[in-house]
């Protein structure tokens, strides 16, 4: 059964610090934080497959506070393949007064981000990009989803396991403009300023 983003939402010592996020499992990263990352990631990985962005908005939320791929059939997010009627009716069920409804989600990454108050990669402890990357190798690519019977894994055998190492990125110290004017992208408000990183 599918495990919905509201199962993995972060605390709030995770909020305020961008390294305790990033050093939650992969699924946990993925369902609440960098959502939206694993969705641009997917769609540049597999250009011809026919997926587009969907995200989750909750009642008279401005922003969406999950973010998927599907092709109107199959959905992909940070709990691998899961057809799109049972992530909706799972999310629905588990947090029915958020009263979820699907919209597009247009542009790129950056421009996402921009317009929906998202983490951007550059605000991350360490670059997500590749992590979303090592994420999605895990799973079947989606012709072998879409094109076989319901026995195809939908899940990796290694969900649970600890996080890859970091990876390079411009440290948080250096990050300043506009990082206030971030809300998370879960919907949860604006971001804290990033805890700084170990001596």
């Amino acid at each position: 059964m599918y495990r919905p983003s509201a199962r993995f939402k972060r605390t709030a010592e995770e909020r305020r610090d961008q390294l305790l996020s990033w050093e939650r499992e992969d699924v946990a990263f993925f369902a609440a934080g960098a959502c939206h990352i694993l969705a641009y990631a997917f769609m540049e990985t597999y250009p011809e497959a026919g997926f587009h962005a969907v995200g989750l908005w909750s009642r008279g939320a401005q922003d969406p506070g999950h973010v998927y791929v599907t092709d109107g059939t199959w959905a992909f997010d940070h709990d691998g393949w899961t057809p799109e009627p049972e992530l909706l009716s799972v999310t629905r069920a588990t947090t029915p007064d958020a009263d979820f409804r699907t919209g597009p989600v247009h542009g790129d990454l950056d421009a996402f981000c921009t317009r929906h108050h998202h983490r951007p990669r550059r605000l991350f402890a360490f670059d997500p990009w590749e992590r979303a990357l090592r994420y999605l190798r895990q799973f079947p690519p989606p012709g072998r989803v879409t094109g076989e019977s319901v026995s195809t894994p939908r899940r990796p055998e290694s969900i649970g396991n600890p996080p890859p190492t970091p990876l390079p990125c411009r440290p948080l110290d250096t990050v300043t403009g506009g990082y206030k004017d971030l809300v998370h992208d879960d919907g949860a408000g604006p971001l804290a300023a990033p805890a700084p990183l170990p001596p």
